[in-house]
């Protein structure tokens, strides 16, 4: 049976040192003659061995194999960014560990510490929390370390991080909303972790309200289902003057909202205007398409592989910070 077979007897049946067993079972075939591989190789495919991920790990000095910890797996969102981060990855010699957090700040410390036992190469976090401390073991470790998406208030200048340049949009988005002749700005939260990305969000619109003399409303619905959403929105809503901007902070809470407008009779942009972060390319089929703030996340993702690999590379865990630029995409829900 397989799980009978040493990497000692493999070597044994094919002529060879186990070092040289190793170095074929990592891809490392240097100053190896053809041979020798094919010989080598016949021979593990003869004795149907396959060695445990914990004995390669034991045999090389880096494991290959690089954990990702993204808050929710279901959002779109979220898997978009693993996909730009394995796209990278993969191409260069690593396998992921990808594992949900479940934006909770006790289950992410818990996945931290799975993942420096499973002694990966390097660790790119969509943070839970809004304290570095809970990744300050990583840089101890001397290891590789990249913030991606949503920010760390503490967090060192010199750790590496990417993320979108959210505050700067929604102020633009403000201005834009005056210009059109808004009188209130009504956001839609779901602050599922400590380290939401919807915080420069609203202090960006706060900000752009104040400037531009717009009212600044939010509604946290995290906690709450849809029936007391309808019901909070409609009161809200029809305690402001003017006409008011509703802005989904993130792409999930739009299809409550599509329900809500649905059941309540309002129609965007004659009722009320409607933007949203995020819709994976479908809203533009939603009437005559809806205002998008939008991110590219499998960029976002892209540049943080690339980021720990040149901290791989160098042997230095010290990066820098890239903002990306969130594209305003202009339809007619406003």
């Amino acid at each position: 049976m397989t799980q009978h077979i040493t990497i000692t007897e493999v070597a044994k049946a094919a002529g060879v040192s186990v070092t040289t067993v190793s170095r074929i079972l990592n891809g490392h075939y240097e100053k190896m003659r053809p041979a020798t591989r094919r010989r080598v190789e016949k021979t593990i495919r003869n004795l149907n061995f396959v060695p445990t991920a914990s004995a390669q790990r034991l045999r090389q000095t880096q494991s290959y194999v690089i954990g990702i910890l993204v808050g929710d797996i279901s959002n779109p969102f979220s898997s978009l960014l693993a996909k730009g981060i394995d796209d990278v990855l993969q191409g260069a010699g690593y396998d992921i560990l990808l594992m949900n957090t479940s934006n909770s700040i006790d289950t992410e410390a818990r996945a931290l510490e799975r993942l420096y036992q499973q002694r990966v190469d390097g660790i790119i976090v969509q943070p839970d929390s809004r304290q570095f401390s809970q990744y300050e073991l990583a840089i101890k470790n001397k290891l590789p370390l990249v913030v991606v998406d949503r920010e760390v208030d503490d967090q060192p200048q010199t750790i590496g991080k990417v993320t979108s340049a959210n505050r700067d949009a929604c102020y633009r988005l403000g201005r834009i909303l005056s210009q059109r002749g808004y009188n209130n700005i009504l956001t839609i939260s779901a602050h599922y972790a400590e380290a939401s990305g919807q915080i420069p969000r609203i202090a960006g619109l706060k900000l752009a309200a104040e400037d531009n003399g717009l009212s600044y409303h939010n509604i946290e619905t995290r906690g709450h289902n849809r029936r007391w959403l309808a019901k909070t929105f409609f009161k809200q809503f029809n305690a402001l003057g003017g006409r008011t901007a509703v802005v989904s902070l993130m792409g999930p809470v739009l299809f409550d909202l599509l329900s809500i407008f649905k059941d309540l009779n309002l129609t965007f942009p004659t009722d009320l205007g409607l933007v949203s972060f995020d819709d994976w390319e479908w809203s533009q089929y939603v009437g005559d398409g809806i205002f998008l703030l939008k991110q590219d996340m499998e960029l976002m993702g892209n540049i943080a592989a690339n980021k720990l690999l040149t901290q791989i590379k160098k042997g230095d865990n010290t990066s820098s910070t890239t903002f990306l630029p969130v594209e305003i995409v202009a339809r007619h829900s406003l």
